[in-house]
């Protein structure tokens, strides 16, 4: 068994702890992270903490180009490594009981508890102190709101046994640093900071050589207490402080309510005005008020998301855990964003959007909410298109190229396996439009921009294999598979596949849906069949088995299990070199190909490979589990589906791979969804039909879910039974166990 470190009770709907933990304090703030869509943070304290910890606010689409540093600059890389960058801490709130500030670093609190209430998003904490003699007990309770999404709600009370001096300092902290920062910089600059018409400041990143807009950002915050007092404001670089002075009180509450704007979506002369504008009805209204808007909307998203399991609180807590932070980083409603794979949650991997996206996370935001979601990161990529266009000029080739990272759609990652090899990503997006189109049923996005996009991809795929006159057969060399712990291989077998794929299913849509506007020729689509109909793939008849790449079986083969535990995770463990020469997987390769073409091969050709690879896999990838989840399931290999789903449910919660404290796994949170719907219920969409085969785990009583499908809201229950529900729409036809159902109120079949 692998490292894993479980800070927080087992709950069906909360995040919650007695105990403060200060050797993983950053472990317990990343699982206490909230957020909104627009913006988000990480569990920090509002008083404050000098321990070890990651001060991390986070604003929806707010970056910086980071300059790149590299040994060796060589032609094609990117110029510049696009960083999500830590914003203006706004919760910030210092507290004085009779002169002594408030650290729970340095002093051992009673009757510690912390919070995260999933159903509602809302954040609480509370302790009891003593100081001076003074006994105080103080709660923490705050929000980021869904219904208005620049707003931040904090209450904070202070209570004592005594009648004591209590200071509260509200502050807008500016002076934040990255913890991934070169040398450590700043990036933020001062432009205006003020206390009219209440305490705000106005901050800048800082110029960059890209070309890259500079973005601004205003925080200001209306600050109430009860009882109420006079306070008084200072200012300073950066930073902008409100002092509230209680004096022989035994209890204090201070409201705060903060509201940040961006040059994203406001010019910076107007962000004052703007920021009033919304700040002063927040006010009016009232914390009760804000907090009942709070939990009616995380309501109406967990009435269409909610996965119910019955007899397993660990599973239970683990998926509303998944899917209470996907929906907290992504909702759909900003075409502009997509999904960070740490989110609101940290730094790490420059918070940008990789190709998670389109191979995990759209088949969950299908089924789960309005299609307009989906539709809002396919166009996300197609508004990129001539940036993917610059990206395959930048390595000589044409068409488009999908960046491994991005904020604008250039590619900004500085690692050159990466930028250069790892090119499958560029299969993901045709992918996903594939997926759209064949489970919506709605073919106007591949009518239209889903072309463009597919036609310019092709045509990089058309340009990037080369001809082998020995073999007679299409290549790809120098590439990196989704399995990272090899680099610069060739005749990657998923590589190749899903750049035939593409070839293939481009020229299918030309053919249903003509487009002479793309300047596609008969020529060129002849090239493309020919790339399809002689494209190599590396097998080996012995095995049965598709070869992860040319020389994978000249490798020392071995299992996981002949592993000495303590070399688990080997990122952590082995030097790079070794993990490199090594047999082992970091996440599905051969395996991604079977899960996105499953329709195309046998049982007994994914079991044979199943068999082969799995043992050799080390899931140190989040994305891991999930496909090797459904690929499980669908083989009847009940205990190791189980396995692999809990080991994605609870990936973060605890800390499996001993790399949660510097954030979350956004994007593969998907996972725990994908192992319940895809893997134990066997939903899947192969030629627009829907089907069911579902099994439960021997440890659950049921679990039930539900869909969007083509207009219509199915529920599905799975108990001894399976029941298949309409909640919505027309009748549908469905497939359950391989038999033909028509679904037009309720039906119930005996599982198998």
């Amino acid at each position: 068994m692998q490292h894993i470190k479980r800070l927080f009770d087992i709950h069906p709907w909360k995040i919650a702890t007695t105990s403060i933990s200060h050797e993983d304090h950053r472990l317990q703030e990343s699982l206490t992270s909230i957020g909104n869509g627009y913006m988000g943070m990480r569990g920090n304290y509002e008083e404050g903490y000098s321990g070890d910890t990651h001060q991390g606010t986070y604003i929806a689409g707010v970056w910086f180009p980071d300059k790149t540093r590299v040994g060796w600059w060589k032609n094609g890389y990117p110029e510049y490594f696009g960083k999500v960058i830590n914003a203006v801490n706004f919760i910030a709130v210092d507290i004085e009981i009779n002169g002594e500030k408030v650290d729970l670093a340095k002093m051992e609190p009673k009757d510690f508890y912390l919070e995260l209430d999933m159903q509602t998003g809302v954040l609480t904490r509370r302790y009891t102190v003593e100081i001076n003699g003074v006994l105080s007990t103080l709660e923490f309770t705050r929000f980021l709101s869904l219904a208005t999404k620049e707003l931040s709600v904090q209450k904070i009370n202070v209570k004592t046994d005594k009648p004591a001096n209590i200071k509260l300092t509200s502050k807008l902290d500016g002076n934040v640093h990255n913890l991934d920062a070169n040398y450590d910089e700043q990036f933020w600059i001062e432009k205006s900071v003020g206390n009219t018409p209440f305490p705000y400041i106005t901050s800048e990143t800082l110029p960059n050589n890209f070309g890259v807009e500079q973005f601004s950002v205003t925080a200001m915050a209306k600050t109430t207490t009860s009882p109420e007092v006079n306070s008084i404001t200072s200012t300073e670089k950066l930073a902008c402080k409100e002092v509230f002075v209680f004096e022989n009180e035994t209890e204090v509450t201070l409201f705060k309510n903060t509201v940040i704007i961006t040059s994203r979506d406001v010019a910076e002369e107007n962000h004052v005005a703007a920021a009033e504008e919304i700040l002063l009805p927040s006010v009016e209204k009232g914390f009760e008020a804000l907090l009942a808007e709070q939990i009616d909307e995380w309501a109406k998203r967990w009435e269409m998301a909610d996965v119910t399991i019955s007899g397993d609180d660990s599973a239970q807590q683990g998926i509303r855990f998944n899917l209470f932070q996907l929906f907290a980083t992504y909702y759909g409603e900003d075409e502009r964003l997509n999904i960070g794979p740490k989110g609101f949650t940290g730094e790490k991997y420059g918070g940008a959007t990789y190709w998670d996206t389109e191979a995990y996370a759209v088949p969950l935001y299908l089924a789960l909410t309005d299609t307009s979601v989906t539709r809002n990161l396919l166009k996300y990529r197609h508004n990129q298109l001539p940036q993917a266009q610059h990206n395959a000029r930048q390595q000589g080739l044409k068409g488009a190229l999908y960046p491994m990272v991005t904020f604008t759609g250039v590619e900004c990652h500085n690692e050159w396996e990466i930028t250069f090899e790892e090119i499958h990503r560029n299969g993901a997006i045709p992918y996903a439009i594939y997926n759209y189109t064949n489970y919506t049923g709605d073919t106007s996005y591949v009518e239209n921009e889903g072309l463009e996009v597919l036609v310019e991809v092709a045509r990089f795929w058309a340009c990037r294999v080369h001809f082998s006159k020995r073999a007679g057969k299409y290549m790809i060399h120098g590439v990196t598979g989704p399995n990272e712990y090899e680099n610069n291989i060739n005749n990657n077998w998923y590589t190749n596949t899903i750049a035939s794929w593409v070839l293939r299913y481009t020229s299918e849509m030309l053919e249903k849906f003509p487009r002479e506007d793309l300047g596609v020729t008969a020529d060129e689509v002849k090239k493309w069949q020919d790339i399809v109909d002689n494209m190599y793939y590396p097998k080996d008849e012995e095995l049965g088995v598709f070869v992860q790449h040319d020389t994978f079986l000249d490798k020392d083969l071995m299992s996981v299990s002949q592993l000495d535990p303590s070399n688990l995770p080997l990122n952590q463990n082995w030097s790079w070199d070794k993990i490199l020469r090594s047999c082992f997987i970091k996440q599905a390769d051969v395996l991604q190909g079977i899960y996105f073409f499953g329709n195309e091969y046998t049982i007994e050709e994914k079991k044979k490979n199943f068999d082969f690879y799995e043992p050799m896999t080390v899931h140190e990838s989040s994305l891991s589990p999930s496909i090797h989840a459904i690929l499980a399931a669908e083989l009847g290999m009940e205990e190791k589906a189980v396995e692999m789903y809990e080991r994605t449910a609870r990936l973060d919660l605890d800390n499996y791979n001993n790399d949660t404290d510097d954030g979350l796994h956004i994007t593969s949170m998907t996972g725990s969804w994908l192992a319940i719907v895809q893997g134990f219920a066997q939903m899947k969409t192969w030629n627009e039909t829907l089907s069911f085969a579902p099994f439960k785990p021997k440890t659950w009583n049921s679990y039930a879910f539900h869909i969007n499908y083509r207009g219509r809201l199915l529920a599905i229950e799975v108990t001894d039974k399976v029941t298949v529900t309409l909640k919505q729409g027309a009748a549908l036809e469905i497939e359950l166990y391989g038999e033909k159902v028509l679904v037009e109120n309720s039906f119930c079949v005996k599982t198998k």
